[in-house]
């Protein structure tokens, strides 16, 4: 068995007082990460304190996906943000047309207990590809599926480029009824981690297989999922939601 497990929260939204919970909950073989929205600015306005950052640097994250809360339209904004966060920020459906520094990762693979596993970040598009906006500010969201289609082949069987066969596991800030649509389309994914919309479920949804999490908002729980990714499959072992600081 190749089993896994991965602690994942969402839309913190700068609540404090979680950060040595998480460090005492993580088991050392196991992967942290965050769905996005952590922080208490937006993609308009920026909190130079951002206090939240001291509890996001006492837990472990590997890698935190870029929410409507990290990203700023402005590249100089955005990029002091990145700076400033103790892990990786992913997203892979959010393109720089201006060539600029980069500031997240489109793909990042990470090894939990011996196992590489692929994660990929999709954000909720803050407008159509092809708008007028992207000249503005340089940024081109793409489409869930069209990210997807890039990250995995045309219809999902290459398991990521250049067909490596690496478990992908998708950290969503796309929100519930999107991430169901999701899985629906896209049976080969091994989970998917979501926020967004602030639900918080019990057990996973399991939608056309695959396993989907939602951890609940304002550091109140952290998900724990432990999958078996043995033979390129994956099979939900177990699920629960941790106390983290209660109820916001």
């Amino acid at each position: 068995m190749s089993v896994v497990v991965l602690y994942h929260t969402s839309d913190i939204h700068a609540r404090r007082g979680f950060g040595h919970r998480l460090a005492s909950l993580v088991e050392p073989e196991a992967a942290l990460v965050d769905c996005g929205d952590a922080l208490a600015g937006s993609s308009v306005f920026y909190d130079t304190k951002e206090e939240v950052i001291g509890e996001l640097a006492q837990a472990p994250y590997r890698a935190l996906a870029v929410g409507n809360r990290e990203f700023h339209y402005s590249h100089r904004l955005f990029k002091s943000r990145a700076r400033r966060l103790p892990a990786p920020l992913v997203c892979s459906n959010l393109l720089d047309l201006k060539g600029r520094e980069p500031l997240f990762e489109r793909v990042l693979i990470i090894s939990v207990a011996g196992v590489a596993l692929r994660l990929v970040a999709l954000l909720v598009p803050q407008y159509r590809t092809g708008s007028g906006w992207e000249r503005v500010f340089g940024w081109r969201f793409l489409s869930p599926d069209v990210a997807l289609r890039e990250m995995l082949g045309a219809d999902g069987a290459l398991g990521g480029p250049g067909g490596d066969g690496l478990p992908t596991v998708v950290l969503s800030h796309l929100g519930l009824p999107a991430d169901r649509l999701l899985a629906a389309r896209w049976p080969m994914l091994a989970a998917i981690l979501g926020g967004h919309t602030h639900d918080t479920l019990a057990q996973p949804e399991i939608v056309n297989g695959v396993p989907i999490a939602h951890p609940g908002a304002y550091a109140e729980y952290v998900g724990r999922i432990e999958l078996d990714l043995d033979g390129g499959a994956s099979r939900l072992i177990s699920y629960r939601l941790l106390p983290l600081v209660g109820a916001a």
